[in-house]
Parts: C-alpha cells; sequence; structure tokens
C-alpha cells in the first residue's frame, strides 16, 4: 500500500517538473538575466571581491547576524548530500548531457535566487530578537494580497524544512559503513539537529562556517586527483556531455538510456534541488542578515551557486564519467564512494565523514528555516509544534527508501518554486540590479532603484 503511494507520488513529482517547473525555472531565469543584463556574469568579480570583503567586516552592535553567518548558513544548505549523490542520479537517469542543463540552471537560477533574496531583505521585517524576518511569506504579500497564498509558502516551506532525504542518507551511510544500530544514529542526530535549530541562523552559521570550507578543500583536492589520472579522458567525457544534452544518451552497460526531454528535465530537476532554487529558503535565511544594501547580501548567492555548482557538482558528475561508473548498476549513494575508492584508501570510514558533515550543515539550514517558518504561522506554538513535527517526520523518513524520501522534498520545492517564482515575475520592477555598492551605501543605507532602466 505504501509503496502504491509513492509511485502515484513520482508521477506527480514527473508531471510537476516535467510540464511545469522546468520551463519555469528556464523562462523565468533567462528573462530575469536579460532584464539585469547578464550581471551574473558581467559582475562576477564584484561578487567574488564583496565576498571577501565581508571577512573584515566586524560583527558587533549590529540588528541581525553577520552577512558571512547568513551566506554559509544558506551554503550548507545547498552544499550537501545532493552534490554526491542527488547530482549523480541526474546522470545516471539522463545520462552525461544532464550536466550541460546543470549548467544552463545555474546560470539562469543565479537570477532567480538573487532576486527572492533581493525581495526577502526589501521587504523584511523587524523581530522581537532583535533581528529580522523575511521570505517569500512577507514579498508574497504584496502580490496575493488579502489571500492565503503566503500561508501556503509557509506550510510547504515547513515541510521542505524537515529534510527527510539527507536525514535518510545520513542514517543509511553511517549504519552501513560504521555498522551501528540505525536507531542509535537517528536519536545522535536528532539531537545534534535541535541543537543547531536552537541557536537559529548565527549558530547554523557558525557550524557550516567551518564544516563546508574543510568539506570543499579535501574534497575538490581528491576530485582534481582523480581528473589529473584521467585528464586524457576528460576531451571524450566533454564530448558527451556536449553531443547528448540535447539528442539524448542511447542504452549502454546498466543504463537503460534517456531520451532529449528526459536529460533536460533530469539536469534541469537536480540543478535546483541542489542549488535550492526558487524554493524561497535562501531568502528566509539571508534576511536575517544586518546589511542594509539588498543588492549587496543578495549577490552573494551568485558565488553560493558557482561554489554549489560550478566546483562540487561538476566535480562529481565528471569523476564518475571518467571512471566509467556512470552507466554501472551502482547505487546513487554508493557511486562516488565506490569511484575514489579506486585511488584512495579508507573511503568507507572517509565517505560516511563527508556525508555527514554536508548533510548535517544541511539539515540544520532547513530545519532553522522550518521554525521560523512555523513562527510565522503561529507565533506563540508554531515552533514548540515544529519540533515535536520534525522529530516524527525524521525518524520515519530515515527508515525508507532513499528514492522516496528525494521525492517528497522535490515535490514541495516543485510547488514552492512555482509559487515563488509566480511573485518574483510579479515584482519583477520592484527588483534593483545595481551592483555599484560603494555609490549606493552613500544613499541612506537604501538601494538606487535602478529596475526600470534595466526593464
Amino acid at each position: 500500500m505504501l509503496d502504491n503511494f509513492f509511485i502515484h507520488l513520482e508521477q506527480v513529482e514527473n508531471i510537476l517538473w516535467g510540464y511545469v517547473a522546468v520551463p519555469t525555472i528556464l523562462l523565468l531565469g533567462v528573462f530575469l538575466s536579460f532584464q539585469a543584463r547578464w550581471v551574473q556574469i558581467v559582475q562576477f568579480p564584484r561578487v567574488v571581491k564583496t565576498f571577501f570583503g565581508f571577512l573584515f567586516v566586524p560583527d558587533k552592535d549590529k540588528s541581525g547576524v553577520h552577512p558571512l553567518q547568513a551566506f554559509f548558513a544558506c551554503v550548507g544548505g545547498c552544499v550537501g548530500i545532493g552534490n554526491i549523490v542527488g547530482i549523480t542520479t541526474a546522470v545516471q537517469i539522463g545520462g552525461p548531457g544532464a550536466l550541460l542543463w546543470i549548467w544552463l540552471t545555474a546560470i539562469a537560477g543565479m537570477m532567480i535566487k538573487y532576486s527572492e533574496v533581493y525581495l526577502g531583505i526589501r521587504y523584511r521585517v523587524p523581530n522581537a530578537h532583535g533581528g529580522y524576518n523575511g521570505g517569500p511569506m512577507y514579498f508574497l504579500q504584496r502580490v496575493f494580497k488579502g489571500s492565503f497564498v503566503p500561508t501556503i509558502v509557509g506550510g510547504l516551506l515547513c515541510i521542505y524544512g524537515v529534510e527527510v532525504y539527507q536525514f535518510n542518507v545520513i542514517v543509511k551511510s553511517v549504519t552501513a559503513n560504521v555498522n551501528l544500530s540505525p536507531y542509535l544514529v537517528l536519536a545522535i542526530l536528532l539531537a545534534l539537529v535541535i541543537f543547531a535549530g536552537q541557536g537559529g541562523v548565527r549558530r547554523v552559521g557558525n557550524i557550516s562556517g567551518i564544516s563546508i570550507p574543510l568539506f570543499v578543500f579535501v574534497y575538490l583536492g581528491m576530485g582534481c586527483w582523480v581528473l589529473i589520472q584521467n585528464i586524457d579522458r576528460i576531451p571524450e567525457v566533454l564530448k558527451a556531455v556536449f553531443n547528448t544534452a540535447f539528442t539524448g544518451h542511447a542504452a549502454v552497460g546498466g543504463f537503460i538510456g534517456s531520451s532529449a526531454m528526459g536529460t533536460i528535465s533530469q539536469g534541469v530537476r537536480r540543478g535546483c534541488y541542489t542549488g535550492d532554487l526558487g524554493v524561497g529558503y535562501a531568502s528566509v535565511i539571508h534576511s536575517e542578515s544586518f546589511v542594509k544594501i539588498p543588492e549587496k547580501q543578495a549577490s552573494l548567492v551568485i558565488f553560493d551557486i558557482f561554489v554549489d555548482t560550478f566546483m562540487i557538482c561538476t566535480t562529481s558528475v565528471l569523476i564518475i564519467l571518467v571512471t566509467d561508473l556512470w552507466h554501472q548498476p551502482i547505487n546513487s549513494s554508493l557511486l562516488i564512494q565506490t569511484a575514489l575508492a579506486q585511488y584512495f584508501p579508507y573511503m568507507e570510514w572517509f565517505m560516511p565523514l563527508f556525508l555527514f558533515l554536508l548533510g548535517y550543515s544541511t539539515i540544520n539550514a532547513y530545519f532553522c528555516v522550518g521554525l521560523k517558518c512555523a513562527e510565522y504561522l503561529h507565533p506563540r506554538k508554531g515552533r514548540k509544534l515544529y519540533y515535536i513535527y520534525a522529530v516524527i517526520t525524521l525518524g520515519a523518513f530515515a527508515l525508507v527508501d532513499t528514492a522516496q524520501a528525494q521525492t517528497v522534498m522535490t515535490i514541495a520545492g516543485g510547488l514552492l518554486l512555482v509559487l515563488n517564482c509566480y511573485g518574483i515575475f510579479k515584482l519583477r520592477h520592484e527588483i534593483s540590479y545595481n551592483f555599484n555598492f560603494l555609490q549606493t551605501e552613500k544613499t541612506e543605507g537604501r538601494s538606487i532603484a535602478v529596475s526600470a532602466d534595466l526593464g
């Protein structure tokens, strides 16, 4: 009975993403990119400079959290198990060409994520804790005036905030490799998640600020070593990526083949999931920053997606392509581990550690957003009820099939993406892409509205 239920959910997922979410993310992303004059590419050096400039900004006597605490809390949600497990699923199902669509989705998605963070900061409100509350629940009130849509979005973010997929992967990876009881792993991980959630964005950002740079440094180093060892295969692999991106890929080995639409759908779908494009979670987190200029804080998500997609996800996909494991009948959760084990010892110990570092950071970030959304829905009892809901849901989904957990997250994310993207499109003339921060900071802490000129 439960299996039949999830079969129907997978059908809903395929319809939602294949016919609604995929066209939405591509069309709106390209539209906003033209409106912004491709600022995500043209102004990328300024974005990097802004990120490193925040390293020297003191964190004291400010309302809200440090901009880099918000950044790392957001990156903690992006850079997760999806970069190692979820992203390889796109290639297993859609073939090598899915990588090109992952790249294109990231470029277009940068402006969607920038827009949702910009609007979240612009329409945020002060809270009783000396910080801010923001996100799609607030800026969508300007689109759906007097409607219950912002409440629906808050509810969907509560569902999305309990990251059942990555929780499931961590529990199964640790129990399979370290031979511990799944119930013990489940209990310890739950306690750690609740500990992080109680500290809010500040604590989540501090945890991610330690774990994410460590992971990126080690993982990219290992990935580069594998690619160097297979450097003669890289031209062949890149040729396959571009040749099959628009044609699909014929059956080979354990790969049953994919049509062009299947390749596009998988690339866009997994690219959206790993980059958290359009779901609004980044808007909730970045709205807590003490930065007053929306463009300045929002520009950080461009760097966020660059690290997430063009560095980590690309490394993961290239690893399984050059080692020729992508079409083998290997579970997606073990694919990268199997590839790295050919070049590095003790991967049965290192991979659970990697997955734990990534998954824990992601679960924390999502859970923090879920708590804030629960408080939005019910200011007095929302947080307490959400703790109960999270414990029950995470515990239940930790023991089901990994694909079933991912289906739930993907459906919730697809619904959020469609609603938020509609709101972003309606408010498109209120979004500024002025990256001249030095000049902007002189205008009473507010950004100069240049969207009319760009439109």
